[in-house]
C-alpha cells in the first residue's frame, strides 16, 4: 500500500503543477524474485540482487567490493522527464556511503546524497555541478526526486532528498542551469558503499513530466 500511494502522490503532484505527466516505469520489487532483477534491468556494475526483510523488498547493492555501482531501469526518454527512488544505507565508524539517481543514462545528471561531505550533489557523468548542504540520517530511507526539463538551448536540473518517512521539501534543494542540452536515456541507481555496508533502493519511478 505504501508503495502504491508512492506513485499516485507523484502523480498528484505532477497534475496540480500543470504537467501532463505520462507514467513510464514504476517498480516496488513486490513481485519480484529474491536473487534476481527484474526484467528490463540493465547492471552497469555491481551484485545488484533483489533481496528480503521480512515482509520487505528491494534491490541491493552488496557492501563490498568498494567502488561506484550502476544499474538503469525504464524506457529511454527525453527531457522534460523527472525520477524519484527511496534509497536505505548505513554509516560504519567514520564510514559514509554515497547513492543517488539519474536520467539520460549512464552520462546523464545524476542527484547523489555524498554523506561523507555533508553534500547533496548534482553530477553530469563523473564531474560534480551543483550541490548544497544536506545532512543525511545513517540506517533510515531517504527518498531522493531528480528532474530535467529544457531551457532554451539547454536545460534545468533541480534535486531534492529527504526523509522517506518525513515531509518532503516544498522547494527544491539544488538547482543547476545547464547550457548542455539534456540526453535521451533510461533513469538509474547508484551506490558507493564505501561503509562497507549494503544500499537498499526501493520504489523506483520515472514519469516523462515534471513534478
Amino acid at each position: 500500500m505504501r508503495r502504491t500511494l508512492s506513485l499516485l502522490f507523484a502523480m498528484a503532484v505532477c497534475s496540480l503543477a500543470g504537467e501532463a505527466p505520462k507514467p513510464l516505469f514504476s517498480e516496488n520489487f513486490e513481485a519480484a524474485t529474491v536473487g534476481k532483477l527484474p526484467d528490463g534491468f540493465k547492471v552497469l556494475a555491481g551484485g545488484f540482487a533483489v533481496q528480503q526483510d521480512g515482509s520487505a523488498k528491494f534491490m541491493e547493492l552488496p557492501g563490498a567490493p568498494l567502488d561506484t555501482f550502476g544499474v538503469l531501469f525504464g524506457p529511454p526518454g527525453n527531457a522534460p522527464i523527472a525520477a524519484s527512488a527511496n534509497i536505505f544505507g548505513t554509516k560504519t565508524g567514520r564510514k559514509f556511503p554515497a547513492f543517488g539517481l539519474s536520467v539520460g543514462g549512464a552520462g546523464g545528471y545524476r542527484l547523489q546524497v555524498s554523506a561523507a561531505k555533508k553534500m547533496l550533489e548534482i553530477f553530469k557523468g563523473d564531474e560534480v555541478r551543483a550541490s548544497v548542504p544536506f545532512e543525511w540520517t545513517s540506517g533510515a530511507w531517504t527518498r531522493l526526486r531528480v528532474q530535467v526539463r529544457p531551457a532554451g538551448a539547454g536545460c534545468v536540473v533541480e534535486g531534492k532528498a529527504w526523509p522517506a518517512d518525513g515531509a518532503e521539501p516544498k522547494d527544491w534543494l539544488v538547482r543547476l542551469e545547464s547550457p548542455e542540452p539534456a540526453i535521451s536515456g533510461q533513469a538509474g541507481v547508484w551506490g558507493n558503499p564505501f561503509s562497507g555496508t549494503p544500499i537498499r533502493f526501493d520504489d523506483l519511478i520515472v514519469v516523462a513530466g515534471t513534478f
